[in-house]
Parts: structure tokens; sequence; C-alpha cells
């Protein structure tokens, strides 16, 4: 199925309109954007998911589309968006509901985009922008950037040889996508200006 996507060259300014609020709608947004991950999968994450040294986040099977164990690799501005939300924790879920023990509403990030006014684009649409950031703008492969989605790659025969997830060379893709998804200050551009 076809989701709505905002363009990835707005993106940036979007994640910085976002980052207005702390609201936990709004941080579950911006953690979604960042990890490229589905919305099921971030609103049912886990505290005891999350390995802050390791810097990786470990969705299990159960909560995969495709039935298999997920590792998403957390790029600095993902474990900041999580540091955040340490001091409010009630529970184990991450994205914690109004109620105790449930996590937020499948609809509260859709929410977010309805309140900031936000038309032609989905939760799940920022999947696309960030495969087509890979794909248009970025170095890396799109074998890569499929695994960072969690996709399934190749026929029966490919994944039996293949059993790496490349989890490393994922990091480097997901800290280049939160760099690009960075909001880019006066003060930033100001200084791109003067080196010109």
């Amino acid at each position: 199925m076809h989701h709505a996507a905002m363009p990835y060259e707005n993106v940036s300014a979007f994640v910085g309109k976002l980052r207005e609020s702390p609201c936990t709608a709004f941080l579950a947004l911006e953690f979604c954007i960042l990890t490229a991950a589905r919305s099921g999968e971030v609103l049912g994450a886990r505290w005891s998911e999350i390995n802050f040294e390791k810097k990786i986040w470990m969705v299990p099977a159960s909560r995969m589309k495709a039935g298999r164990e997920h590792q998403v690799p957390l790029s600095d501005r993902a474990i900041v968006v999580l540091k955040q939300l340490l001091p409010t924790k009630m529970d184990d879920f991450v994205f914690a509901g109004q109620r105790r023990g449930r996590p937020l509403s499948n609809m509260a990030m859709a929410m977010v985009l309805r309140r900031m006014k936000i038309e032609g684009a989905t939760v799940h649409g920022f999947r696309s922008s960030f495969r087509d950031w890979a794909g248009n703008v970025s170095n890396f492969s799109r074998e890569l950037a499929e695994a960072a989605l969690a996709h399934v790659i190749g026929d029966k025969a490919e994944q039996a040889y293949r059993r790496s997830d490349a989890l490393e060379k994922r990091r480097k893709l997901m800290e280049a996508w939160a760099a690009y998804c960075e909001p880019k200050t006066q003060r930033n551009v100001v200084s791109l200006r003067k080196s010109a």
C-alpha cells in the first residue's frame, strides 16, 4: 500500500518544528523518523529492548512484520530523544500512554501531523522519505537501506547465506540520516556561506 510521504528535503525543517514541543507524541514521531521504524514498533518499544551502552534497540520478532528480530542502531540524536523520556518513565513502555501499563495510542503520532496542519504526509510515509533520501542523496547501498527498513532482501538462497545484519554499516547510515534530519539553524546557514 502506498502511503503519502513528506519529501525528504522538508524533513529537517519539520523535525525543527517537532522539537518545539516536549510532548511524548512529538518525541515518539521524531524517534520514528530517526529510526525509520514502523509506528507499531515504536509505540510498542520497551525500555528493556534498549541497550544504551551499545546504542541498539532490539525489536523482538513478535512485533516485526517479517516475524524476525530486528536490531536498530540508534543514532546519537535517537539516544537524546530516549534520555529526554527517562525522567518521566512510568513502566516498561518507552512512549507511555495516559494509562499506566499502556503505550501511546496508535493515533498519537498521526494526531501530531494533524495538529501541525501537515497535509500529504503520513507517519508511515517517513519510511519512504528515508528510503528516497538513501537512494537519491546518500552513497549507501540499496541493500543497506532495505535492511534498515527491515525488508526481506533476495531469494531464499541469498537469505540463507546472508546471516549478518550489517549492523555497523547500518549505524553509519542511520547517523547520516540523523545528520540530514538535523534542523538547519540560521547560524549554520551563515557559517556555510562564509566557508564557500
